[in-house]
């Protein structure tokens, strides 16, 4: 026999061999996949909820299903979760002021903090850290005692009962960083890098994290931007989300009130990264109320 022909003989046989192995692979049973555990940690964000008389709050209730059943290890209330009409000096002196108290205002929120937590308490072996960051509706509140000291003593922070809750709580404007995410109301820090003022944060979500330089969601603004750089070699996100309610604010008008409501889970935390999933309100009323 030739050489050529052998080499012809071998090559058919490597063929069969690759063609036949191919075969074996393909009628093979799947082997089951071990579970891994996610890296990283889960944190649940909750939009501004700003609760006030009269407003719809059974969707407070289906998010703290939802928290209850998807067990994030952190919550983070983002602010105005108190909407506090009575103290609002932009309609002062209008007739629709007219029959706002603060006690009310006090006990809405309460009411609703209530059916946000009731399921979460109640979940078996599930006990989140729970996070507050104060937002510029409750420094209503020390607004109002600073323009009158004779109400110093009547009302506070204290009438909110946070610590009772189980919140963790951050004053206004004061950041709090988890897993490397900076959690704040809004962040007011200008282009230039200083902070010259204290009512704004910043237009959008890029900007906002460029100018943090790190991963940062704040609420504040209504509706849900969200975006995404990479710093120091890691992929950090800014996110605004500012509306988690079910009524209409009159002081957009019908266009301003055409906004995204709901809220946002962060998966697999970690030193700022994270990934995104967006849970609208519609969602969770559907399947959580």
């Amino acid at each position: 026999m030739s050489a050529e022909l052998q080499a012809t003989i071998d090559d058919l046989r490597a063929q069969l061999q690759s063609v036949t192995t191919v075969k074996q692979w393909a009628a093979a049973k799947p082997s089951k996949r071990a579970t891994r555990k996610p890296s990283g940690a889960k944190h649940l964000v909750i939009p501004d909820t700003q609760v006030k008389v009269g407003v719809p709050i059974d969707h407070l209730e289906a998010a703290g299903n939802y928290a209850a059943e998807k067990r994030p290890d952190v919550i983070t209330i983002i602010g105005d979760w108190w909407d506090f009409p009575s103290l609002s000096s932009y309609d002062r002196g209008k007739l629709s002021f007219e029959g706002r108290r603060y006690r009310l205002d006090v006990e809405a929120g309460k009411a609703g903090m209530e059916r946000f937590l009731k399921p979460i308490r109640k979940a078996r072996n599930y006990r989140p850290r729970i996070v507050f960051t104060l937002g510029n509706h409750e420094e209503r509140v020390l607004r109002a005692v600073q323009e009158d000291s004779r109400l110093e003593g009547l009302l506070g922070l204290h009438d909110l009962k946070l610590a009772e809750f189980g919140l963790e709580s951050y004053e206004f404007l004061r950041p709090v960083v988890i897993d490397g995410v900076s959690y704040c109301h809004f962040f007011p820090r200008a282009a230039s890098g200083k902070v010259m003022q204290s009512k704004s944060g910043a237009p959008n979500a890029l900007a906002q994290l460029r100018r943090e330089g790190r991963s940062c969601v704040a609420g504040h603004t209504q509706g849900f931007d969200i975006a995404c750089l990479p710093f120091s070699g890691r992929l950090q996100w800014g996110v605004i989300c500012g509306s988690f309610y079910q009524h209409q604010e009159a002081y957009l008008t019908a266009q301003g009130n055409d906004h995204w409501h709901g809220v946002i889970m962060l998966h697999e935390v970690r030193d700022g990264c994270f990934s995104p999933m967006v849970v609208s309100i519609d969602y969770l009323l559907k399947r959580y109320a």
